[in-house]
C-alpha cells in the first residue's frame, strides 16, 4: 500500500484545513467523478426543457466540490465545513421546481441538515475539549487512552486513573452521540431518515442519483470515523451501531414494499441499504472487541458502500428516463412503459439484480461478506470464545446482548428477511415497468421505443449498468482489490482469508433471501398490496379477467415527520419555551420587587421641618425682605396675586433634591449588589473548575 498524501492549508476558517489521499479516499473520489460525470451527461437531456437549468448546474458542481472535500478531509473540522456546504448546495436540488410539494420536502431536508449540523458542531466542540485534537489520525489514539482510563499530562507522561477519568469517558461518549446524530441525519439512519422518502420523488432524477448514491455516504464516512477510529473495538458503541443498522435496514425495506411511487421506493431502498452498511460497521467494532479479526465486516461494509453508490446511480437514472417522458412516477400511471425498450430493461435489471443480492452481481458479494460477519460473531458466541470479562465497562444489559447467541441468531434472520424484502420490492418495480400493461396508454408507450432517450443518455446509462455484473462475476479480480484499498481506513485487522463466494455455504444465505422475496411478492405484493380495478377488463391476449392496480396500504397517519417531528418543533417546543420565557420574565420582576421591599427597601421621603432648615429660612427671609424693600423704593404696584414666601419655595426644592439623591443611592446600591452576586458566582465557578481539574488529574 502506498503512503498516503497529505496537505495542510493553515489559517483558513481559523483552524486551517487538512486533506489526505489514501486508498479509501481515492476510491470514493473516483466514484464521485464517475457519478457526477454520468449524471451530468444524462442531465443534458433531462434538464433540456427546464428554464432554470443554469441554476441547477451551478449547484450541481458546487455540491460536487463540497462532497469531494468531505471525502478528502483529514480532520473533523474540515469535514464539518464541507459537510455543511454540501448540505446547503444540495438543498437547491430538492426545492428545484418550486412546487408546494418540493418546497415542503426542501423544508424537511433543510431542517434535518441544519439541526444535524448544529448538533454535530456541539459534539466537535466537546470532542476537542476532551481529546485536544480533531485530527483523524490522532483521535483514535487519544480516545483509546480515555476509554482505557488513562490521561496524558502536559509533559507527555501517561498516568492511570482509577475512577476520576470517568467524567472524561462520559464526555467522549456524549461527543460521539452528538456527532452520530449529525452524520446519521445525512446518511438517512433511523429515526432521522424522514428526508429521504420526501426529497427523492421531487428532486430531478440525476440529483436523486447523487443524493442517494454518494451524499448519504458522506454521512456514512463520518460514522466510520466515529466507529472504526474513535471507538474502534468498543463493544458498547459497536452494539449501538449494529442495532441502529438492523432497525434501519428492516424499516427501509418495509417502507419500500408498501410504496407505490417509483422514486419513493428507491429512496426507501436507500434507507435500507444504509442499514446494511451500518450493520457491517457495527459488526467490525464487535469483532474487534471480541479480539478477533474484523476483515469480513470491514470489507463487506466498504464494498456495499461502493456497490450501493453504483447501483443507485443506474436505478435513479432509469427512473429519470421514465419521468422525463411521462412526468409521472406512480406505478399505476407508468406500468408498461418499459415494454419494447431493451436498453432500459437491461439497465434496470442490472440494478435490480445487483441490489437484490443475486449471485453473479456485485451486491451479492458485499451482502455475503456482511452476512458472514454476523455468522462469524454468532459462532464465536456459540463456541464460548467471547467472555464477559472482555466487556470492560459494559452495563449488564448491554453485556447480556453482546454475548447472547440467540440475539445474534435473530439478527441473522432479520438480515436475511430484509434481503428477501429487497428482492420483493425490486421485483414489484420490474414487473410494473416491463411486464404489466397500461390499460389505456400502452400503444403510446410502445411508440416511444426509439425516442425516449438520446444516444448520449443511453450510452452513459448502459455503460454504468454494465459495470455491475462485471464486478459480481469476477469478484476476486475486482471487488477484492477494491476491498484491499479501503480496509486500512476502516481499521481492518486479522488475517485476510480467501472467501469462496460461490460455495454452497455462502450461496445458501443468498438463496434463502431470494426464496423469501419470491414468497413475499406472490403472497403479499400481488395479493394484499394490489386490488382489482373495478369496471375494466384486461386488454389483449396477455391476460383475461380483471386488471389489478397497486394500492398504498401504508397508514397515512404513520408518518414520523407529521406525527412527531413537525408537531414537536412547530407547536410543543414553541409553547414550552413561551411558558419558560414568561415565567423567567415575571420571575425577574418579582425578584426586583422583593429586593426593593427587603434588601433595597425604598426610604420614605424626608419630612421637612415646618420652618425648613436654617439655610432655607435665612436665604428665604433675605429674599422676602429684598422683595418688600424693592417694592417700597421703586414704587412697584401690587399685581393682585398672592405672593408665596421664598422660604416655602426653597423648602420644596430641598425636598425634591433629597428625594432624587435617595433614588440615585438606591439604584447604585442595587446595581452594586447584583455585581457582587455575579462576581461571587464567577469566582465559585472558577474555583470549582480549578479544584475539579486538580482532583481529576
Amino acid at each position: 500500500m502506498r503512503e498516503a498524501m497529505e496537505l495542510m492549508i493553515p489559517g483558513i476558517c481559523g483552524m486551517g484545513m487538512g486533506f489526505k489521499l489514501d486508498g479509501f479516499r481515492l476510491v470514493y473520489t473516483v466514484i464521485a467523478v464517475l457519478m457526477w460525470g454520468v449524471s451530468g451527461a444524462f442531465s443534458k437531456q433531462y434538464m433540456a426543457h427546464y428554464e432554470k437549468k443554469s441554476r441547477y448546474y451551478w449547484f450541481f458542481w458546487a455540491t460536487f466540490a463540497a462532497t469531494v472535500g468531505v471525502f478528502l478531509s483529514a480532520d473533523l473540522y474540515t469535514t464539518f465545513i464541507f459537510f455543511e456546504i454540501m448540505s446547503f448546495t444540495s438543498y437547491v436540488w430538492v426545492a428545484f421546481d418550486e412546487k408546494e410539494e418540493s418546497l415542503r420536502a426542501g423544508q424537511t431536508y433543510l431542517a434535518v441538515a441544519v439541526m444535524g449540523g448544529m448538533v454535530m458542531l456541539m459534539g466537535l466542540f466537546l470532542l476537542r475539549d476532551v481529546l485536544g485534537t480533531l485530527d483523524m489520525d490522532q483521535i483514535g489514539v487519544e480516545a483509546g487512552r480515555v476509554l482505557a482510563g488513562e490521561a496524558t499530562l502536559s509533559g507527555g507522561a501517561v498516568i492511570h486513573v482509577a475512577g476520576g477519568f470517568a467524567s472524561a469517558k462520559a464526555q467522549l461518549y456524549t461527543a460521539g452521540l452528538l456527532m452520530l446524530f449529525g452524520f446519521g441525519a445525512k446518511a438517512g439512519c433511523f429515526p432521522l431518515h424522514i428526508w429521504l422518502p420526501k426529497a427523492h420523488p421531487v428532486a430531478p432524477a440525476p440529483a436523486s442519483a447523487l443524493l442517494s448514491g454518494i451524499l448519504t455516504k458522506a454521512g456514512v464516512f463520518g460514522i466510520i470515523i466515529l466507529s472504526c477510529v474513535m471507538f474502534a473495538g468498543d463493544g458498547n458503541w459497536g452494539l449501538l451501531i449494529a442495532i441502529l443498522g438492523l432497525v434501519t435496514m428492516f424499516l427501509g425495506a418495509l417502507l419500500a414494499v408498501f410504496s407505490v411511487n417509483l422514486k419513493r421506493t428507491l429512496a426507501c431502498s436507500s434507507v435500507s441499504q444504509i442499514g446494511f452498511i451500518m450493520t457491517g460497521i457495527g459488526m467490525s467494532c464487535l469483532l474487534s472487541w471480541a479480539g478477533e479479526g474484523n476483515l469480513l465486516a470491514v470489507r463487506g461494509a466498504f464494498l456495499h458502500m461502493v456497490n450501493h453508490s453504483l447501483i443507485k446511480l443506474v436505478l435513479f437514472l432509469c427512473a429519470g428516463a421514465v419521468f422525463m417522458n411521462l412526468h409521472q412516477l406512480e406505478l399505476n400511471d407508468i406500468r408498461g412503459f418499459g415494454r419494447k425498450k431493451p436498453a432500459l430493461c437491461f439497465c434496470f435489471a442490472m440494478g435490480a439484480l445487483g441490489i437484490g443480492g443475486i449471485p453473479l452481481w456485485n451486491g451479492y458479494v458485499s451482502k455475503t461478506l456482511l452476512h458472514e460477519s454476523i455468522v462469524e460473531y454468532g459462532k464465536l458466541l456459540e463456541e464460548g470464545r467471547i467472555l464477559a470479562e472482555g466487556a470492560a465497562g459494559a452495563s449488564p444489559a448491554l453485556l447480556d446482548t453482546m454475548i447472547s447467541h440467540d440475539f445474534w441468531k435473530g439478527a441473522e434472520w432479520v438480515f436475511l428477511f430484509t434481503g428477501g424484502m429487497t428482492v420483493a420490492y425490486m421485483l414489484k418495480l420490474f414487473v410494473a415497468l416491463f411486464v404489466d400493461r397500461h390499460p389505456k396508454r400502452q400503444a403510446e408507450f410502445d411508440q416511444m421505443s426509439s425516442r425516449y432517450m438520446t444516444p448520449l443518455s443511453r450510452a452513459v446509462l448502459v455503460g454504468a449498468a454494465a459495470i455491475l455484473p462485471v464486478l459480481g462475476m469476477v469478484p476476486y479480480m475486482t471487488m477484492n482489490r477494491i476491498g484491499d484499498m479501503g480496509q486500512e481506513f476502516f481499521g481492518g485487522s486479522g488475517h485476510v482469508h480467501e472467501v469462496s463466494y460461490f460455495s454452497f455455504a455462502n450461496l445458501k444465505g443468498g438463496l434463502i433471501s431470494i426464496g423469501i422475496g419470491v414468497l413475499l411478492y406472490a403472497g403479499v405484493v400481488r395479493t394484499l398490496l394490489m386490488e382489482p380495478e373495478a369496471g375494466q377488463m384486461s386488454e389483449g391476449k396477455e391476460g383475461r379477467g380483471r386488471r389489478r392496480r397497486y394500492v398504498d396500504r401504508w397508514p397515512a397517519w404513520l408518518d414520523l415527520e407529521n406525527l412527531i417531528y413537525r408537531p414537536l418543533l412547530q407547536a410543543v417546543l414553541p409553547a414550552v419555551f413561551t411558558i419558560v420565557c414568561r415565567v423567567m420574565d415575571h420571575l425577574t420582576d418579582d425578584i426586583v420587587a422583593l429586593a426593593r421591599k427587603t434588601l433595597c427597601r425604598q426610604l420614605p421621603e424626608p419630612k421637612s421641618h415646618p420652618e425648613g432648615n436654617w439655610l432655607a429660612h435665612v436665604l428665604g427671609s433675605f429674599a422676602d425682605r429684598w422683595a418688600r424693600m424693592r417694592k417700597r423704593l421703586f414704587g412697584e404696584k401690587d399685581s393682585g396675586r398672592v405672593r408665596v414666601s421664598a422660604v416655602h419655595h426653597l423648602i420644596e426644592k430641598e425636598k425634591r433634591f433629597k428625594h432624587i439623591g435617595n433614588l440615585v443611592e438606591q439604584s447604585f446600591s442595587f446595581g452594586l449588589m447584583l455585581f457582587c452576586i455575579g462576581l461571587c458566582v464567577t469566582l465559585g465557578y472558577l474555583l470549582f473548575v480549578y479544584y475539579g481539574g486538580v482532583l481529576l488529574f
